[in-house]
């Protein structure tokens, strides 16, 4: 997937939150909406619970992206809502806020809607350290660079990346900047606002690549302040 998760625009504008309070305000209020999910989906999509070399916002990332696999409707009903409440209202101190808001009447919000309307018991994210290595090493590589992209400083594609490890895989990369937090990153990358092929969502939701195994990472960055990189590949051929 060759988009970023933001514009020039958005970037900028990114600068300006106070990470730390937005942070904290949409994890308090994602709390509220694991009272209407089972006990049973919130453990099966702890996939990433024991991986030893993600930290816990890392194994967030894998978490909200199963959940959003389990049942996409009450993803929206639910994370998503405490997620666009939380997001505008820190939102609103900003002069800019009819830029920044999540609009719940444009395309990007209802096209979400509609996308997970019918999402139910898809094939559940694993976690895998050696793919997450790689997903480290392109987040160091941009942050040394201050760039935002899939090549590599030196040219190389997220293909030329994985393949030494996966050959012969299906293989997908999302890439977001400006949270550090893994359900805003997740949620960000469902939206996909300014994204004109959708596909950060496109590959959260993927049933055609049987993509499997995502390694994932989220680092600084001096652009964007943070940076999170998640690759993925399918299971091996039978």
């Amino acid at each position: 997937m060759k988009n970023l998760s933001y514009t020039l625009l958005t970037r900028l504008l990114l600068l300006l939150l106070i990470q730390i309070g937005l942070s904290n305000t949409l994890c308090a209020q994602s709390r509220s909406s694991a009272n209407t999910w089972t006990a049973l989906e919130l453990k099966n999509a702890d996939t990433a619970k024991d991986a030893p070399y993600l930290n816990d916002e890392e194994k967030k990332l894998i978490f909200y992206m199963n959940l959003v696999r389990t049942n996409g409707e009450k993803f929206f009903n639910t994370y998503f809502q405490d997620f666009t409440n939380a997001y505008n209202q820190e939102m609103q101190q900003y002069r800019n806020y009819n830029d920044l808001r999540v609009n719940r009447k444009d395309k990007y919000y209802r096209g979400l809607e509609k996308d997970l309307k019918d999402v139910r018991n898809l094939p559940l994210f694993e976690p895998d350290e050696t793919l997450t290595w790689v997903a480290q090493q392109h987040a160091k590589d941009l942050k040394k660079t201050n760039k935002a992209g899939h090549n590599s400083s030196d040219g190389r594609s997220v293909k030329d990346r994985i393949t030494p490890y996966y050959p012969n895989r299906a293989m997908a990369e999302n890439l977001a900047f400006g949270f550090s937090k893994g359900f805003a990153n997740i949620c960000m990358l469902l939206l996909d606002k300014n994204v004109n092929d959708l596909g950060h969502r496109k590959t959260i939701l993927s049933t055609k690549n049987n993509l499997k195994y995502t390694g994932v990472t989220i680092g600084t960055h001096p652009g964007y302040r943070y940076c999170a990189v998640m690759d993925f590949i399918s299971g091996p051929a039978d």
